[in-house]
């Protein structure tokens, strides 16, 4: 690291960010710890809070800035622009599902849901960003479906909406499965019924 980079504040607080991250997905929200943060980051609880006025406001900007943009670039660019949103979907669970069995990260389970578990029944501010992420993810996977009825990929009964809010209610179950299992094969399994299910979706 050279040396303008650690004086800059803005390097320093994507540093605090990226080990809160770290922190929330290995502890939990309630459970992680400030000063293992800032002792990650390099950096001292005077310039935590100069970015940050309270953990709260640090985990908000955790999901706003860092789990956001992970959904975006796990999930949604491989639908992109889609006309076929089953060959893509299928093709984005099998790679996430190998990768994090292949990383041991699918043992902590969905840093998105870990939250929402925790934190929704708990924290409006909570609840209101990591259900924004939820429409999103919603919204886009129905705009993709609906693109492949129209060109004739998916089936026309199909109603894109119905099927979007089905489709992430299983991925958070499989990732949930993986978590509470650390059985790889099981979570092996889960993503290959969803993608049976997608399958049958075709005209």
């Amino acid at each position: 690291m050279d040396s303008t980079s650690s004086r800059s504040p803005e390097a320093t607080r994507r540093k605090i960010l990226e080990a809160a991250f770290a922190e929330f997905y290995k502890n939990g929200f309630q459970g992680a710890s400030l000063n293992r943060i800032v002792e990650v980051a390099g950096a001292t609880k005077g310039a935590l809070f100069y970015h940050f006025a309270s953990k709260q406001e640090l985990g908000y900007a955790v999901i706003d800035e860092v789990i956001g943009p992970l959904l975006a670039q796990r999930w949604l660019d491989a639908i992109e622009d889609s006309d076929d949103a089953i060959t893509d979907l299928k093709r984005a669970f099998r790679h996430f599902v190998k990768a994090d069995i292949n990383s041991r990260s699918f043992l902590q389970g969905c840093p998105l849901n870990n939250l929402a578990q925790e934190m929704s029944p708990l924290d409006e501010g909570f609840r209101k960003r990591i259900g924004g992420l939820y429409a999103m993810w919603r919204k886009r996977y129905a705009a993709a479906l609906a693109a492949g009825v129209k060109a004739g990929k998916v089936k026309k009964d199909v109603v894109p909406r119905q099927v979007a809010a089905l489709l992430i209610a299983a991925q958070m179950g499989i990732w949930g499965t993986g978590k509470s299992s650390r059985n790889p094969q099981l979570m092996t399994q889960a993503g290959e019924a969803i993608c049976g299910y997608l399958d049958s979706l075709r005209p």
